[in-house]
């Protein structure tokens, strides 16, 4: 076994050592020390895999610490693990995200111990996805990580949070049933045309066995089920009403991380093992993905609501993610990578400062917020941040992804694609209005509750994962190389796959 099994290792453990916690020091405790303990690993898993790459060609190697222990092996089900560039990238960033959102939860008051322990839960089945290279493996991951949504918000959460959890859980689960019919049909052709029954992604890959039609059958079932998780439209109703209900860290884990399950899964599973049906159908999920990317924006204008502003922003951004995946360049996946880095680590840090602002005003209503640069300046300071990211300034993360998917989304040279690309750059445009809205009328114009200027600006617990995220999110748009090189060894070969240009090689 490998020392990848440790980012779910880890989490168990946490979970036993919260289960037996007396009070909320010990829990508070656990979950710092957890919580570095997997940040610590995940940036040694990416100096590792820079390390081991420097001696080895992508396309030899396209999964790296690859361990493989038997399951289930009637069915050849086996708790199989492995990560390319673009699963270092995305766990770092979860690692990220969960001991941020620790310390934004410092002061989560009611049922403390517990809520820690569904959010500890869920971030073991995103990690364990993350590592997952077998099918179920990652499916039984993908369904861990779904099912403390709905508790966390339900109990946890604010205003009509039942409804919002349920409506979350319906439509998530409901893509899963999506998820698992394409599974299943994935293993049983891709065995009876092979003669080799297998969950194994790239043995799957490599084998080439599926025949068009059976793929073009299943390709929307994988797409469409990963797809409801990223926000395509019109499966995107679910998120604005699941992020405006839930707790501050768990938006910033559903919004941050979460979410990118869902473009994670289209490409890993979707078009990698279902190469013929991507290059024939995407043009149809393209439209839908260009109308989530407008729409989105769109939709975040007319908001007042504080989180409704940013869950709407979420959609327009995923869309981006899956609408550069349908494009199939090069360029253009690499951007989608790396935006789904920025869009974690920027949509964490709005969730945040908003979570912390609701605290203190007691409201999210824009309307009823003014002249907050003056009463928490910290706050404010970091709210502008994180709009100024989230609309694609230089020197910011948003601008580095959103860069490599219009560019590589315009080096398709035909109209219907190049049409689309233009369509999906005018959110750029809608982005900048909203955001600048809403930060001149929160934080410049009058106080109007003359309350306000009795309330503090952030704690040291606050201010650390404020200051984390605004490290992160500055770091990687001022230095994104480091980045671009590790995801790009992954997509080359993928993308080479997809396209019939070139087959990766098995480990």
């Amino acid at each position: 076994m490998t020392f990848l099994s440790l980012f779910v290792v880890i989490p168990i453990v946490m979970l036993f050592c919260l289960w037996i916690a007396r009070n909320d020091s010990q829990v508070r405790g656990i979950m710092v020390v957890g919580s570095v303990a997997l940040l610590a690993l995940a940036i040694y898993l990416v100096f590792a895999f820079v390390g081991a790459r420097e001696t080895m060609t992508a396309e030899q190697f396209p999964f790296l610490f690859g361990d493989a222990i038997p399951w289930f092996e009637p069915l050849n089900i086996y708790y199989r693990t492995g990560v390319d560039g673009i699963a270092v990238v995305m766990i770092l960033l979860s690692a990220i995200i969960v001991i941020t959102g620790t310390f934004a939860s410092w002061q989560h008051h009611p049922m403390q111990k517990e809520f820690f322990l569904w959010f500890t839960l869920l971030s073991a089945g995103v990690f364990g996805f993350f590592i997952s290279e077998d099918l179920f493996t990652m499916f039984m991951f993908y369904e861990v990580a779904l099912i403390p949504m709905y508790l966390l918000i339900g109990v946890w959460g604010t205003g009509p949070k039942e409804y919002s959890a349920m409506k979350l859980t319906l439509m998530l689960m409901g893509g899963s049933a999506l998820l698992i019919i394409g599974i299943i049909g994935i293993y049983f052709f891709n065995g009876q045309y092979s003669g080799h029954y297998t969950m194994d992604v790239m043995a799957i890959a490599n084998s080439h066995a599926i025949p068009v039609f059976i793929q073009k059958v299943f390709f929307p079932f994988i797409f469409i089920g990963f797809g409801v998780l990223g926000a395509l439209f019109p499966f995107h109703t679910w998120s604005p009403d699941g992020h405006a209900s839930a707790p501050t860290a768990v938006s910033m884990l559903h919004a941050g991380v979460l979410m990118k399950l869902g473009g994670y899964g289209c490409f890993r599973i979707a078009m990698f093992l279902l190469p013929d049906a991507a290059r024939e159908l995407c043009w149809i999920f393209l439209i839908l993905t260009t109308i989530s990317v407008v729409y989105g924006a769109l939709s975040a204008c007319v908001q007042t609501d504080l989180k409704y502003i940013n869950a709407y922003s979420s959609v327009s951004h995923c869309g981006m993610v899956l609408f550069a995946l349908c494009m199939m360049t090069q360029t253009a996946i690499n951007g989608a990578v790396l935006q789904m880095l920025s869009h974690g680590l920027m949509t964490a840090l709005f969730f945040a400062v908003i979570g912390m602002i609701y605290h203190r005003c007691g409201t999210r209503d824009v309307r009823r917020l003014g002249g907050l640069m003056k009463i928490m300046p910290f706050l404010a300071v970091a709210y502008v941040v994180a709009g100024l990211a989230n609309l694609g300034l230089p020197l910011f993360s948003g601008f580095v992804a959103e860069m490599n998917i219009f560019v590589g989304s315009f080096q398709v040279n035909d109209t219907f694609h190049r049409a689309c690309t233009i369509i999906a750059c005018t959110s750029i445009v809608i982005t900048a209005v909203y955001i600048l809205r809403v930060v001149g009328k929160i934080l410049y114009q009058k106080v109007p509750d003359q309350d306000y200027y009795k309330l503090t600006d952030a704690s040291w617990d606050e201010r650390i994962a404020v200051g984390a995220l605004i490290f992160c999110v500055a770091g990687l748009g001022t230095f994104p190389l480091w980045a671009q090189q590790i995801i790009n060894d992954a997509v080359a070969p993928m993308i080479q796959h997809i396209t019939g240009t070139g087959v990766i090689a098995g480990m």
